[in-house]
């Protein structure tokens, strides 16, 4: 038995809506444009009903059969042909129409009005009037110029999306750096330990399990709860201050409420990452991290400051490898809030700072490119 999940048929019956309503709104504009040149608004509005129909086929023809058959497969003789057929099937249709049903249905009604009226549309045979040039020209512009924009705009649409799908795989690999990178450090961490025989190891497992899961599966959503993004940022400094015992001097301060506030996971944490490993890390004594983070309104304010190694070869292998969590915040920020955040990391004789501005309200809602419906964006809908 078929089962259909209620999401998908919601998603076909808003879509079925948004095209109806798409082509009513064509109707009403046709109708408008056509109204100078009829007796009246209900006129023109029976005859943009008759020649909707082949506005409609026509445009179904071309954005999903003609595109998608032979475009999407680079077969693009067989897409011109593909064009070619439906505009000249397009326009003898619309022109048949015109002969047969728009122009006596007209003439009718100009007749009823005025019984002397002539009309030069109307006069001669069949053939006479299918082969003048002046009207099958005029056929062939009126079936092509309002399907035209709406494929342009079809086009439009499918670039947007795969632009989307090109920006959300980007960040999906971007997000997926931060796990293994993260996972390295501290498993380094928790092997010094098992070395020294140290009992801190199983809280440290125990800590490294819960943000483990929040990376795995909490991080695949575009955002999560601000509140829950801390805490874990707070579940890793305690695991970094099992390992620093009292050779750390830390100091943490956090203002404001975080209450339905949302945020991109893991942005703040490679910053935290690499003061303690590219900072206090390479320092035996006198380490010190100050952190604030200060939330007003949908403003998130994000400041770290570390002490700053004293060896040349300290700064240069902190530079180094601490460029690897900088730069994956720094294009997942453009990407996320573009135009609505601020990094800066700054470099002073005794300490690094990084400060860290977000507008929480501006986060970019890329389209979603999971496995499961990365083919269906990269269908035309």
């Amino acid at each position: 038995m078929l089962v259909i999940d209620n999401n998908v048929l919601m998603m076909v019956a808003r879509k079925i809506a948004l095209h109806i309503g798409f082509w009513l709104l064509c109707i009403l504009v046709l109708t408008s444009s056509y109204r100078p040149g009829l007796p009246s608004y209900f006129i023109a509005f029976k005859t943009i009903l008759m020649v909707v129909p082949v506005h409609i086929c026509y445009f179904y023809a071309v954005a999903y059969w003609a595109i998608p058959r032979y475009l999407y497969s680079r077969r693009y003789l067989k897409l011109f042909s593909a064009f070619f057929l439906c505009f000249l099937l397009a326009a003898l249709t619309f022109r048949l129409l015109e002969i047969l049903v728009i122009v006596p249905y007209i003439y009718k009604i100009l007749l009823t009005i005025d019984p002397g009226t002539t009309w030069a549309k109307a006069e001669g045979s069949f053939w006479q009037q299918f082969v003048k040039l002046e009207y099958l020209i005029n056929a062939f512009e009126q079936s092509n110029l309002v399907v035209w924009i709406l494929i342009s705009f079809h086009f439009f649409k499918m670039w947007h999306e795969r632009r989307q799908v090109a920006l959300q795989a980007e960040l999906n690999f971007l997000k997926g750096q931060i796990h293994p990178h993260f996972l390295f450090n501290t498993l380094n961490n928790l092997y010094a330990l098992t070395l020294s025989g140290s009992q801190d190891a199983a809280p440290i497992v125990m800590g490294l399990s819960n943000i483990l899961r929040y990376m795995l599966y909490e991080c695949k959503s575009e955002s999560v709860s601000l509140g829950r993004d801390v805490e874990i940022l707070q579940s890793y400094i305690d695991l970094e201050k099992i390992r620093y015992e009292g050779r750390l001097d830390l100091n943490i301060n956090i203002e404001g409420t975080m209450d339905g506030k949302r945020i991109a996971p893991l942005l703040m944490l490679p910053l935290v990452e690499n003061a303690f490993k590219h900072g206090a890390g390479e320092i035996l004594d006198d380490a010190w991290i100050n952190i604030d983070l200060k939330v007003t309104d949908n403003m998130l304010k994000f400041k770290i400051s570390n002490s700053k190694p004293d060896t040349e070869q300290s700064v240069a292998a902190g530079v180094h490898f601490g460029n690897i969590g900088l730069n994956n915040v720094r294009k997942r920020l453009g990407l996320l809030y573009s135009g609505s955040h601020s990094l800066q990391v700054m470099e002073e004789e005794e300490l690094f700072v990084a400060i860290l501005d977000i507008d929480l309200l501006k986060l970019n809602q890329l389209a979603k490119a999971y496995p499961e419906n990365i083919s269906r964006m990269l269908l035309p809908d």
